[in-house]
């Protein structure tokens, strides 16, 4: 339901036909990376937080984590994952296809600057055998985000 979800969320924007699905999983960086025969840092992981209860959601490159420091400074709070059983009540889709298309309402969704070198990048896509092909201005078009920020670190 997720996936179809994020399909008929991308279609107003013309980019179902860059949504890919795979017969094995693509629920973390390198089953997605291999999935998809690309470099991991390729993939465009979508990471679920809670800021004062309410869920955000930060897109970053697949060889990038959360800098504690970076995060608490741009948030005023200590990063918070949403727990794994929660995260599709919070955000409409389940851990391992979280995307930012097709998300639940009032679900913040931020830019990670560690994706601005890519010309093209792979996020889930609603389920955890799914991809779909985006450049940055595609990314930037359909994700509704808020701003760009810098939260990361190298893995």
């Amino acid at each position: 339901m997720s996936l179809e979800k994020a399909k008929e969320y991308l279609k107003k924007y013309n980019l179902e036909k860059n949504i890919m699905e795979f017969n094995t999983s693509s629920a973390t960086v390198e089953e997605a990376a291999k999935a998809l025969n690309c470099e991991e840092k390729e993939i465009a992981k979508t990471l679920s937080f809670l800021v004062n209860d309410e869920a955000i959601l930060i897109v970053v490159a697949g060889d990038k984590k959360i800098d504690n420091g970076k995060y608490k400074a741009e948030f005023n709070t200590k990063a918070k994952m949403i727990p794994y059983d929660d995260v599709e009540n919070y955000t409409g889709h389940k851990p391992g296809g979280v995307c930012p298309f097709g998300v639940n309402e009032n679900v913040k969704v931020y830019l990670d600057e560690s994706l601005k070198r890519f010309n093209v990048i792979y996020p889930a896509c609603g389920s955890s055998n799914s991809a779909v092909k985006l450049t940055i201005a595609d990314l930037e078009k359909t994700s509704n985000y808020e701003k760009w920020i810098d939260v990361c670190k190298d893995m």
